[in-house]
């Protein structure tokens, strides 16, 4: 078995991104799978074209992307992507692109689900003590983008291949103290956990995890 694993470069004005810190931490093996891990462009449809690229050059069985969402106070598996570009006001990507509503593909869907078992990944988190949710939002920045690029690949080449999106909050070190946060070292725990949980289950599990609003 084989899983790739990718986090972002620094975006913005900070200087690291959690994402890839808490990738880079991680063991080249878990439970007998090898694991790839790639730092990607904080660019709109660039950053998945390199996932594409790696996603064909290294065939995984499992890819799951990492991003940063400041603000959030837990480890994030995503639940869907949707097919829109929308950048927050003066919120530009690294290379300066600012799109407003547009489709990530004119021919794909309005949405992609994560073919992960989403849940599993959730409560292997929370039984080992670190606090995870699914999230059904993965936002309209470049994270969303990165995840929509990877499933509409999955979708159109590789249908036996598995793949999602993490979200991770701020990391302690980057000095949030109005927000919440994470060490690099609890989030790549959660990461290892949530691998270990996907190389376990091929069907997710079936627990209560909607919301009301």
């Amino acid at each position: 078995m084989k899983v790739l694993i990718t986090g972002f470069q620094p975006f913005g004005k900070e200087s690291m991104n959690p994402s890839f810190e808490a990738v880079r931490l991680l063991p080249d093996e878990i439970n007998g799978a090898q694991i790839i891990k790639a730092e990607i462009p904080v660019v709109f449809r660039k950053g998945g074209q390199k996932v594409q690229e790696l996603v064909c050059q290294e065939k995984p069985d499992i890819v799951i992307l990492v991003g940063q969402a400041g603000g959030r106070s837990s480890m994030n598996v995503e639940r869907v992507a949707i097919n829109c570009e929308d950048c927050p006001s003066g919120f530009p990507d690294n290379d300066g692109n600012c799109p407003q509503g547009e489709k990530a593909f004119e021919d794909g869907p309005d949405a992609y689900f994560s073919n992960l078992p989403i849940k599993a990944m959730v409560k292997k988190m929370m039984d080992n003590g670190v606090p995870a949710a699914i999230s059904n939002t993965a936002g309209t920045y470049v994270c969303n983008d990165l995840m929509y690029h990877l499933l509409y690949h999955i979708h159109h080449e590789c249908p036996n291949t598995r793949g999602g999106f993490i979200h991770v909050p701020y990391a302690t070190i980057q000095n949030h103290p109005a927000q919440a946060s994470m060490t690099i070292e609890e989030m790549s725990k959660g990461l290892k956990l949530s691998i270990e949980a996907a190389l376990e289950t091929e069907k997710d599990i079936c627990i209560a995890s909607g919301e009301t609003h």
